[in-house]
This record gives structure tokens, C-alpha cells and sequence, in this order.
């Protein structure tokens, strides 16, 4: 069940956020662009990925890239590189199990994982934040971005307790899409403005590439 949470975010929340790593989703086949890493492409003189990163480092408890292929095509950024560990790339979920499995074998510490597209540019400054608030407001298991009435579930927070339940709906079930398997759990959904821009703007197609560009200087650069 999904609840729209408006509300801001306590003062244990931003505690407990600052143990919350991220994770990175680059593992589409950009077959949009004709192949190839779309956080690669470069907008105003930087890469996506280096944009990604810059928004999510310091939100983030340490961050990690999902990714299939070649690992070190990434090197230059400084982050483990993970692979799906679900064959014939199911999609974004894949991602975020090797992510959860990640963290229960390197962060047991940790109850919670940050997901984002690693092609989301100006992704917004308070997303761990927001999204950790409406964790705990609402008592739920998992939370995702949305704004202007559009849901982005492949940005969100997820708990690592799932992480079992998550590897049997796709191996077993074959369940690829986000939306089908978040609807068996408390969701809490929280919306952001699109003023100046949307922050969960991505970069699908060469066109999107270049709206980019005008949306980097509304952004600052």
C-alpha cells in the first residue's frame, strides 16, 4: 500500500541516514542511444555518472555502482563495481538485490539501501533524507521518489530484511517490474516539486541529453 508523505524529516531520521549507503543503477542497455553507458554521456562539460555521484555522496553512508560488463570502464570514479547476480539483465530489481546482497555481506550494520538511476542528473539534495522520513512516519518497508503525479520507482529505499523475499520474485515468480513486487509491501511515497526542474529528470534518448544541457544551467551548472 502506497501513502503520499508531504511531511519533512526528523531529527532521528537525519541520524539514522547518515548509515545508509547507495546504490548506483547503470546496468540498462541504453538501446535508446544505440548501446553503450548512458551515465558515460557527458552534459556541460561532465558526465552523469559525475553528477549522480556529487548529489549522492554526501547523503550517503559510501556509495556502489551496479553494473554489468567490463568493471573497469569505471575505474576512474572510484567505486565498487557490482554485477547483477540474476542472469539476462531482468531489469532494475536485479540491480537492487546485488545491492541488498552487498550490503548484508559488507554492511550488516546497515537496515536500509538507497537506489538511484545512474541517470538521473539533478537528483535532489534531500532524497535520503525525505525518504528515511517517511520510513519511519509512516512504519513502512520501503519508500520511493515521485513528482508530478509520476512515481520513479527505481529511486527509492529499501530494506535489506527483504532482500530473500525480493531473489525469490524474480528467480522464482520471474516478477520484473518494480511496481508488482513494491504493492506486496507498506510504501510510503514521497513527492517533490518540479520547479525549477524535475529532479528525477533522466537521460533516455540523445534528444533528453540535450533538454539536459538548458536544465543544467537552470541548475547551476
Amino acid at each position: 500500500m502506497s501513502r503520499k508523505n508531504p511531511r519533512g524529516t526528523s531529527a532521528r531520521a537525519k541520524n539514522v541516514t547518515t548509515r545508509i549507503p547507495g546504490v548506483l543503477l547503470a546496468g540498462g542497455l541504453a538501446r535508446r542511444m544505440g548501446g553503450g553507458d548512458k551515465p558515460m554521456r557527458m552534459i556541460a562539460g561532465r558526465t552523469i555518472l559525475d553528477r549522480v555521484i556529487a548529489r549522492l555522496k554526501p547523503q550517503c553512508d559510501g556509495l556502489i555502482l551496479n553494473a554489468n560488463g567490463d568493471p573497469s570502464r569505471f575505474a576512474a570514479f572510484g567505486l565498487p563495481v557490482i554485477a547483477d547476480g540474476v542472469a539476462d539483465f531482468p531489469g532494475p530489481l536485479a540491480g537492487i538485490l546485488a545491492a541488498l546482497d552487498w550490503a548484508a555481506a559488507n554492511r550488516p550494520d546497515v537496515k536500509f539501501v538507497l537506489s538511484a538511476a545512474a541517470d538521473c542528473p539533478f537528483l535532489p539534495r534531500d532524497l535520503v533524507s525525505r525518504l528515511y522520513g517517511a520510513v519511519e512516519a509512516d512504519n513502512a518497508e520501503l519508500a520511493v521518489a515521485a513528482s508530478e503525479g509520476q512515481s520513479h520507482p527505481v529511486i527509492g529505499l529499501w530494506s535489506v530484511g527483504l532482500r530473500e523475499q525480493l531473489r525469490h520474485a524474480l528467480v522464482v515468480e520471474d516478477i520484473r517490474k518494480i511496481d508488482r513486487w513494491t504493492a506486496r509491501y507498506r510504501l510510503a511515497t514521497v513527492t517533490w516539486p518540479v520547479t525549477p526542474l524535475d529532479p528525477f529528470f533522466n537521460a533516455n534518448t540523445m534528444d533528453d541529453i540535450a533538454e539536459a544541457e538548458r536544465l543544467a544551467a537552470l541548475d547551476g551548472g
